[in-house]
């Protein structure tokens, strides 16, 4: 068994009925392998080998436990099945019934959100343990949410800017969680809402658009297609050497430098983070090092220039434009041009600000806007030169692109 202080309960014991399909949704064919199988690779992905407790339909525990058993065994990673119950919440209960003594950090994570990428499993956990209390992954609402009466006819327009979408895994410490369910009366959507029902703090941080709930027949054809791609870009990453269509990963590194603004006014964004108190980074849009050294390296792994040549330091377009606008049209260019990300690498040289308690969060919302993980660390240079006079930051970006399907 691995000494792991983190388990996650996957609930697979649903019978998503509005799927239309006659096996429960998580025994679903998703690609060559099933929703809950495709799921369990995310988990098992994770930085950190968690406890795992798979609570399915009581006719299924067997079936699950073969699913299980053919993937932890190969990781190391010690698990459970048990039955589920009649309700969501009653399978999370028995869920937790079933976890080891030595469980602090629980999440919990619905098996219909299979594409879920294992670093949103790896930020929770984290934010988790630097918090002390619940987590839940989230996405702002960018459609407009009326409310309506019982009639169909709109009441009131919501405001969305107070509005989440919440995701799973949440996590929560397991004294927290436990006391909650211990508590609880009556349903609840979520184990944030549960957990939140007896007054414990719960905090959101960035989730992930792959992070979408199965439901529908819809929601299981983009799945598909989903896995499709992501099948097709392993293929293309493992042809023998010497075949037809030999496809090669690129690699690109950026750098980005800026000095603290003079004006102890300027706000700082750093890593697509606003930094409160801190004095802001000089430059013609927010000065968000991170964010343009990531595009650097993309741009230069791709063959497609620069930052500077393709967004111009004098386009009054960007004048104050914020670090996720250059990202998310770098993605864009590198989409057009036929490649994928695959993962990232950032490190800031810098005394201030300090990114360790905010580090998951950058790392979080940088992965959802460049679609793929990206790793954040930070350093110092002892008191030497320009970052360790504290005049201004360095960034420096690796990124690795992957050639999709008909490009080499």
């Amino acid at each position: 068994m691995n000494d792991s202080t983190v388990a996650v309960i996957v609930v697979a014991a649903g019978s998503g009925t509005r799927l239309g399909r006659p096996e429960p949704k998580a025994f679903v064919p998703l690609g060559d392998d099933t929703v809950l199988g495709v799921a369990l690779d995310a988990v098992l992905g994770m930085s950190d080998a968690p406890y795992l407790v798979v609570v399915a339909p009581d006719e299924r525990v067997e079936e699950a436990r073969a699913i299980v058993a053919a993937r932890a065994g190969g990781a190391s990673v010690a698990f459970d099945v048990v039955a589920g119950g009649e309700t969501r919440q009653e399978s999370v209960s028995r869920g937790i019934g079933a976890l080891p003594h030595v469980i602090e950090t629980v999440l919990v994570h619905d098996a219909a959100r299979p594409l879920t990428p294992s670093i949103v499993f790896d930020e929770v956990a984290a934010a988790v343990r630097a918090r002390g209390h619940g987590v839940v992954p989230g996405l702002p609402v960018i459609d407009t949410i009326k409310r309506v009466d019982a009639r169909g006819r709109i009441v009131a327009t919501v405001d969305r800017s107070e509005l989440a979408a919440m995701q799973t895994p949440q996590g929560f410490p397991r004294s927290a969680l436990e006391h909650a369910y211990s508590r609880a009366h009556g349903e609840h959507t979520d184990d944030a809402a549960l957990v939140e029902s007896v007054g414990m703090p719960i905090d959101i941080v960035p989730g992930d658009a792959r992070a979408f709930k199965i439901t529908v027949p819809a929601d299981l054809h983009r799945a598909e297609q989903l896995v499709a791609e992501r099948a097709d870009t392993a293929a293309a990453i493992t042809t023998p050497a010497g075949a037809a269509s030999v496809v090669v990963p690129r690699v690109g590194t950026g750098i980005d430098v800026h000095a603290f603004a003079d004006d102890a006014g300027t706000p700082l964004w750093l890593a697509g983070l606003n930094w409160p108190g801190e004095r802001g980074l000089s430059g013609h849009s927010d000065g968000d090092a991170v964010a343009h050294a990531i595009c650097d390296a993309l741009l230069a792994a791709a063959g497609l220039g620069d930052i500077g040549g393709m967004f111009g330091t004098a386009d009054p377009r960007f004048s104050g434009a914020h670090g996720e606008v250059f990202l998310a049209e770098t993605v864009r260019r590198l989409a057009d041009a036929g490649f994928r990300v695959g993962n990232v690498s950032v490190q800031v040289v810098g005394n201030r600000p300090k990114l360790a308690p905010r580090r998951a969060e950058a790392e979080a919302l940088l992965t959802r806007v460049v679609g793929a993980p990206v790793g954040v660390t930070a350093t110092t240079t002892d008191g030497l030169g320009f970052t360790g006079r504290g005049e201004g930051v360095t960034a420096i970006a690796t990124a690795l692109i992957v050639p999709g399907p008909g490009q080499a």
